[in-house]
């Protein structure tokens, strides 16, 4: 029995190990791709399913939506691959983050392992939660629609974006003890270091009469001829006031087809990946906003411009950090250089 005991501890540390990459701070962030994700993480779920009973094709689309692939602020700097905040009996490492509130907590983990156990713990433990343990293990189409309805996220299309990432990459496979084979799938991996994010869209699923899309962790769509505010409002149960907000719109604005329409409130900052946009001739500091999903006045106040300054063509707009006042100054210098001569 000893022995057996044993067998455990040292399988679940070798597997821990395995798993638990601890970037090298003096280089430079390599973003993992979906497929890297998997390569990395899968026997971590598979284990827990073992453990908890919880898919691993559930607990591995989860960390994918959640942690952006492992490539958030969440999951580099504190390990937390499934957006877990805080709450009142968390005893644990803390990490403050811009959320749908502005400085909120979340939890701090020493590696990935802890994440993914505190993970498995916090849905087991949950009583919103107890009615997924009744779903047959291997229907993760009725678990990803049960943790939408126990409020697990706030996306109305959660859902269907867990279905679509294990449909896409096959995860269903673990939860029947399967496999995958990674060699002939590189090519055709849909992410990328180098992309422009008005020509690509994080997941899209089909809802009603639009298709919804996602960026930012932000449901949108794009407006079809004939749409109405009032039209959309009853199509996704939506308040009145929503769309003016979450847009920034004032009331009696019209919408025209082709504009980004989002359903969720924008984020203080660009997710990870778009740290700086180039403007280009007709972009406004609007419509730049709505491309990253990000609010305009943390736009403004991120590259120190007031509220109505219109960019500049070829002008190096920052979405996720403040610009360092140096470059503000080096800019202020020039320009009175210019006026000048």
């Amino acid at each position: 029995m000893k022995k057996r005991i044993l067998f455990i501890i040292i399988t679940i540390v070798a597997v821990s190990c395995k798993v638990q990459r601890i970037p090298d701070s003096s280089k430079k962030y390599t973003s993992l791709s979906r497929q890297n994700y998997i390569e990395n993480y899968k026997d971590l779920a598979i284990n827990e399913m073992k453990r908890s009973g919880i898919p691993a094709s559930i607990t591995l689309a989860q960390a994918m939506l959640e942690s952006d692939n492992g490539n958030s602020t969440l999951a580099r700097k504190a390990n937390n691959h499934f957006g877990i905040k805080c709450h009142s009996d968390w005893n644990g490492g803390t990490i403050y983050h811009d959320d749908d509130r502005r400085g909120e907590c979340f939890r701090r983990y020493k590696s990935v392992y802890e994440s993914y156990i505190d993970h498995s713990d916090f849905l087991v433990n949950g009583n919103r939660y107890s009615f997924l343990f009744d779903l047959e293990p291997t229907d993760y189409k009725a678990w990803s629609r049960g943790l939408q309805k126990a409020g697990y996220a706030t996306s109305r299309t959660y859902a269907q974006l867990l279905i679509k990432i294990i449909e896409d990459n096959q995860l269903y496979v673990f939860d029947k003890g399967g496999s995958l084979n990674f060699t002939s799938n590189e090519e055709s991996s849909p992410d990328s270091d180098n992309v422009n994010l008005a020509d690509v869209d994080n997941f899209t699923v089909q809802m009603n009469k639009h298709r919804v899309y996602n960026k930012n962790r932000i449901d949108y769509i794009i407006v079809k001829d004939g749409d109405t505010f009032k039209s959309l409002r009853d199509e996704f149960e939506l308040l009145p006031w929503e769309l003016y907000k979450y847009n920034e719109l004032d009331e009696g604005a019209e919408l025209k087809e082709g504009q980004i329409l989002y359903l969720q409130p924008k984020r203080n900052r660009a997710e990870h990946g778009f740290d700086y946009h180039t403007v280009s001739e007709g972009e406004t500091m609007y419509s730049i906003s709505q491309m990253y999903g990000l609010k305009l006045k943390k736009l403004y106040e991120k590259n120190h411009m007031e509220l109505g300054t219109k960019p500049e063509p070829g002008q190096k707009l920052w979405l996720r950090k403040r610009k360092p006042e140096s470059e503000v100054n080096e800019e202020s210098h020039k320009i009175i250089e210019f006026d000048e001569n």
